[in-house]
């Protein structure tokens, strides 16, 4: 097996039996050690692959059970279920923080550049041209998913990616999100430059802190603009009884 790396190999063979009907959904895979010797690689390359196959959503790894095959009802087709905004955010807190945390140590100044940028593009200060045509949610996506690749782990930027998306193409949450972007723009500024600072001083601890940071305030965010949302529902349930009332009462 030669050119992309050996585990996306095997995971893609393993993607084929499954789909083959080799390994149904519900079954369990043979162990690593016989997965090693079928397709000839080391046991440490099968455990990359299954990480790799539950991460996007085709395998369910159970510690001291095995590795299990999921149907195409337990999984989407970007490996993530269906999650409404809080749950979305918690998991992100939970993977960008250590992520952060990872990419600290060894992330390149070239990257850092691009955080700077990024940061600047979401403040809206001194871009100019240079930010061509790019706004500050796609700065904001830019600057996590930058954190995310410095951390040289591809499972972890598949997951970050992901999570992304679903917060981009998912009708629902992309309004939730963008009103809560709205609530308080500055913060997002300031809370961007604190992860940045963090990374620049190759600091694992501030940079997980900050990071959890901004999601503790995100999610408060989220508090905020579901209240206001129930308020509005409210108010507009109440309008619409007292019109209704209204009405029945000129026809008496």
């Amino acid at each position: 097996m030669a050119g992309k790396r050996l585990y996306h190999e095997v995971a893609d063979r393993i993607v084929d039996l499954i789909d083959s009907g080799v390994f149904p959904p519900g079954s369990r895979l043979p162990g690593e050690r016989d997965l090693a010797e079928k397709f000839d690689v080391s046991r440490v390359t099968v455990r990359e692959a299954e990480i790799v196959l539950q991460a996007l959503g085709r395998l369910e790894i159970k510690i001291g059970s095995g590795a299990y095959v999921l149907g195409h009802d337990e999984h989407k087709a970007d490996g993530l279920p269906e999650v409404g905004p809080f749950e979305l955010t918690e998991a992100r807190a939970m993977f960008e923080a250590d992520a952060a945390a990872l990419a600290a140590p060894i992330i390149s100044d070239e990257a850092i550049e691009e955080l700077e940028f990024f940061v600047e593009v979401m403040s809206g200060k001194g871009v100019g041209v240079k930010a061509n045509g790019m706004t500050p949610d796609e700065a904001d996506e830019a600057f996590h998913l930058t954190i995310a690749k410095a951390t040289n782990n591809p499972v972890i930027v598949h997951v970050i990616r992901s999570m992304w998306d679903k917060r981009r193409e998912v009708a629902k949450l992309k309004k939730v999100f963008s009103s809560v972007c709205d609530i308080a723009p500055q913060h997002r500024e300031n809370e961007h430059h604190a992860i940045l600072t963090a990374v620049k001083n190759r600091d694992s601890n501030a940079a997980r802190s900050a990071m959890r940071e901004h999601f503790a305030h995100m999610i408060e965010a989220l508090h905020i603009a579901s209240e206001n949302e129930a308020r509005q529902e409210v108010e507009k349930k109440t309008a619409e009884s007292r019109s209704r009332f209204l009405m029945v009462a000129l026809l008496d």
